[in-house]
């Protein structure tokens, strides 16, 4: 038996690996998310599987689950929101199950920030434009960030920013990020990418912040700031150039 880490993607059902859904179609438990995990992605289960959802559970609720089934045999699936890769407390889960000595396996989901690029339609890496991709967060009511991590040392004109868990600070984030970037630099926000209810912004620093407000944007949303979503003018790239040798 092993707990399986499993991507479940950023909210829309069909937005995971066939290798998540054969497991989650196999599993026997399943630990989940209620607040970012949709009742779709649940569906693939068993209909007798045993749901747990582990908003208002502790870390040592969530293992004790996890180490459970693994005594009873039984195979269980611990949905991470996005990729479990980022942002997805699986570092400190795998810690206390190798304590245990728990088998466990991780598998990708599509994150957030790559559905978000997808809904807005823009490459976050564009020629001559934005060659770096910055995923960070911004530390408000959450673990305080490392030293040397500050929003302002990521802050790099040309570097495409990422935020998470930031839209509830869009004040702060912007008044951060305007001495570097710019006022006039392209910013978008992206609530509940690929679902039904998702809510995009297209803004500048100077306009997002009232964007958010009036729209009611507090959280589940991305924060993408850089001038690679507002590219026209660019080379095309010397992947496919006819003067490339091959």
């Amino acid at each position: 038996m092993t707990v399986h880490f499993v991507g479940a993607g950023p909210g829309a059902a069909d937005l995971i690996t066939l290798r998540a859904q054969r497991l989650l179609a196999s599993c026997r438990v399943c630990l989940y998310a209620g607040s970012l995990v949709p009742a779709e992605v649940l569906a693939h289960c068993p209909p007798d599987a045993r749901l747990v959802d582990t908003a208002d559970l502790t870390l040592d609720e969530i293992v004790a689950e996890l180490v459970a089934a693994d005594a009873r045999g039984e195979d269980v699936v611990r949905l991470c929101s996005g990729d479990p890769s980022v942002f997805s407390a699986v570092a400190e889960q795998v810690r206390r199950l190798e304590q245990a000595d728990v088998a466990y396996d991780v598998v990708p989901g599509v994150p957030a920030f790559a559905a978000a690029a997808a809904t807005l339609g823009r490459e976050l890496t564009v020629p001559a434009v934005a060659q770096s991709v910055v995923l960070t967060r911004f530390a408000q009511r959450a673990t305080p960030m490392p030293a040397g991590e500050d929003l302002t040392t990521h802050a790099t004109p040309g570097t495409t920013l990422v935020l998470h868990l930031a839209v509830q600070a869009i004040d702060e984030v912007v008044a951060q990020l305007t001495p570097r970037y710019g006022a006039d630099c392209p910013v978008a926000v992206v609530a509940y990418a690929s679902r039904p209810d998702e809510v995009v912004l297209r803004a500048t620093l100077a306009t997002i912040a009232a964007q958010v407000r009036a729209a009611g944007v507090r959280r589940t949303a991305v924060v993408v700031v850089g001038t690679a979503l507002a590219a026209a003018h660019f080379p095309d790239s010397h992947l496919y150039s006819a003067s490339r040798t091959r």
